[in-house]
């Protein structure tokens, strides 16, 4: 295949334009205070397919998204001979068509058409219990007394398939966890030829069969539900995964499915507010399910440089929990951790194109957190395709086709450690709100040295500091909560946590879109934001450029900021944040507007196989590899 790249692909930031005062949208998204444009219907991308004069009669795949009824000049369309009608997703209100590019902008143009995009294809986008604090949570002096682990909860894993025969997906009485098993792909099987899915799952889920636990999943008793939407070569579409999560919201209390897996990812070209994954996150969330998504693993270019602004859909979803990866580098202390230099930074460069041909990019701070995502160990599908085309893959635990283990990094590796511990936290208090479980997350993670909030958003995830939090969490709290009613059901407790010896202080910060919040009524006291129905960044306005607290959402000791920070507690920009257009003011790093392909794929780095001997400060180091007897361990 040939690549390519759009035109302008890298921008530099500019100096605020003067006499620019921003206002915002009911979304959250800042714009400029004379109102936006009317926002053209069409993703960018295809239009400009569609305008090629040459291309015309080239037949594309395309989501049309709809607003009410269809109308009788949109259904007499799509009834004609040119128009092939495939999926429709009545939970989104979405369908998918062939048709020639010709017809495109017609279709965009009729009334009740809510966008037209392409319907891009996707891929993947890719020691854990000890370093996130999970073991923490799960045991005391090496038994098991706090009862966390994921028992009864569901976690849908939307990926390559998952090889149930693994031992890593068994309960101690050797039941199957894998509860339900679908194919979106079309190749009509479930298992997990490719390598991806699996290795995920048992992140997740894994249990601690094999090697006396030494790779134990962080929720290891959680259901799986297994979803595929990737097929044998570990790719995609828009379309799978939309029918995936329209299975979910239709099947969710049937499988109690309180968390979503997402480790794969798609170019964000379109805002959130019109790409289709978006907004089938967003019904979700709103339908009180956790839907954690990969940031993207594109965060340096070819020649290692660092790119910003390669966050993946739907990790550019407001509602979802984004995750970006840290290298551990192969260590249990989080002393020496840092952001993995591949993982995706925001700001998030999607956005919308007016009809008068005006860009303006979402520009929301992402990732929300990051977590080891680093050459982590986990269980391998039988005869996967990654193996066999890297056999350096192999960890060399096992032998056995149901026992062993394979290396893989990426954020597809972080994602599912945040979704673990999302399962933790509902096992706690089943009453917590998607918004309350990211604002625990981010709230207890660990600020990275020397990483901004654009490269680890809050910090590195700390699943002790997290689910200690949510038991606290009081059980009675609802969307008629009165706002700064407390939070809590006793005190608050100390901001830190302690692990593998070394003990740090919690964030005590959250990411609000554009800008970050912090103080102890975020704990203390209930917010409107942490509702259902709404975003965690609703909380925010823009006055004159900078953003302030709306105060029917958040009480008056939440201090919000537009300053996106250093660990070191600097500022990353300088005067003012944002300007008109949507630019984020920044250092002076380069921002990327996206990379795509003219068809609309994704160029991806892909998941990285760099491997070398285990050395303290080597970037590919992993944890000693701990052998297994071949014998269950159950006392996990």
């Amino acid at each position: 295949m040939t690549w390519v790249a759009l035109a302008a692909l890298l921008v530099p930031v500019c100096a605020p334009v003067a006499g620019i005062k921003l206002g915002r949208t009911q979304s959250g998204v800042a714009n400029t205070a004379g109102g936006e444009d009317p926002p053209a219907k069409i993703s960018a991308d295809l239009a400009e397919s569609a305008r090629d004069p040459q291309a015309r009669a080239r037949r594309v795949r395309v989501v049309l998204q709809t607003e009410g009824q269809t109308t009788a000049a949109l259904a007499a369309l799509l009834r004609g001979g040119e128009v092939s009608a495939g999926r429709s997703f009545p939970g989104f209100g979405a369908r998918v068509l062939e048709l020639p590019l010709g017809l495109v902008e017609k279709l965009s143009s009729q009334p009740g058409v809510r966008f037209v995009s392409l319907d891009r294809e996707t891929i993947s986008a890719g020691h854990v219990s000890q370093t996130t604090g999970a073991d923490a949570v799960r045991t005391s002096n090496g038994t098991n007394v706090s009862g966390l682990d994921g028992t009864g909860i569901g976690i849908a894993v939307l990926d390559s398939g998952v090889d149930r025969n693994h031992a890593a997906f068994l309960n101690k009485s050797n039941g199957l966890r894998v509860v339900y098993s679908k194919d979106f792909t079309g190749e009509g099987r479930t298992d997990d030829p490719y390598g991806h899915g699996t290795h995920v799952a048992s992140i997740a889920a894994g249990n601690g069969r094999i090697s006396n636990a030494a790779y134990i999943g962080v929720a290891p008793n959680a259901n799986i539900v297994n979803l595929r939407v990737l097929n044998s070569q570990g790719t995609g579409r828009v379309s799978y995964i939309l029918a995936a999560l329209d299975w979910v919201l239709a099947n969710r209390a049937a499988y109690n499915i309180k968390v979503v897996n997402l480790s794969l990812g798609t170019s964000a070209a379109d805002s959130y507010r019109d790409d289709p994954l978006c907004q089938a996150v967003r019904r979700l969330v709103n339908a009180g399910v956790v839907v954690v998504a990969a940031a993207g693993n594109n965060g340096k270019d070819a020649l290692g440089n660092k790119v910003y602004g390669q966050i993946h859909s739907p990790g550019n979803e407001p509602s979802a929990l984004t995750v970006g990866a840290a290298n551990s580098y192969g260590t249990d202390s989080r002393a020496d951790d840092v952001v993995a230099t591949y993982s995706s930074r925001g700001p998030t460069r999607s956005g919308r194109t007016s009809l008068l041909g005006v860009r303006q990019h979402d520009n929301l701070v992402k990732p929300d957190l990051v977590a080891p995502g680093n050459k982590i160990v986990d269980a391998a599908a039988e005869d996967n395709l990654l193996l066999a085309q890297n056999p350096s893959l192999d960890a060399g635990v096992s032998g056995s086709d149901a026992r062993r283990m394979m290396y893989l990094n990426g954020t597809s590796m972080a994602t599912p450690v945040a979704a673990g511990a999302a399962a933790l936290m509902l096992q706690a208090n089943p009453t917590l709100t998607p918004n309350l479980i990211k604002t625990l997350l981010m709230y207890t993670a660990q600020p990275i040295s020397g990483a901004n909030m654009l490269e680890q958003g809050a910090g590195l995830i700390n699943v002790e500091g997290a689910v200690r939090l949510a038991r606290l969490v009081r059980t009675d709290l609802s969307n008629t909560t009165p706002l700064g009613a407390p939070l809590l059901t006793g005190p608050a407790p100390a901001p830190q946590t302690t692990i593998a010896g070394q003990t740090f202080n919690w964030s005590q910060g959250i990411i609000l879109g554009q800008g970050y919040a912090t103080g102890a009524d975020l704990v203390a006291l209930y917010q409107k934001v942490y509702g259902v129905g709404v975003l965690v960044s609703d909380g925010v306005l823009v006055s004159d450029g900078v953003l302030v607290s709306d105060r029917g959402s958040l009480t008056l000791g939440v201090l919000v900021s537009d300053q996106i920070m250093l660990s070191s507690g600097g500022a990353l920009g300088t005067g003012s944040v944002y300007i008109g257009m949507g630019v984020l003011v920044s250092d002076g790093v380069l921002v990327s507007d996206g990379i795509l392909t003219r068809d609309g794929v994704l160029v991806s780095d892909g998941l990285s196989f760099a491997l070398s001997a285990s050395k303290k400060g080597d970037p590919t180091a992993a944890m000693p590899v701990s052998l297994d007897t071949g014998s269950d361990y159950l006392d996990y």
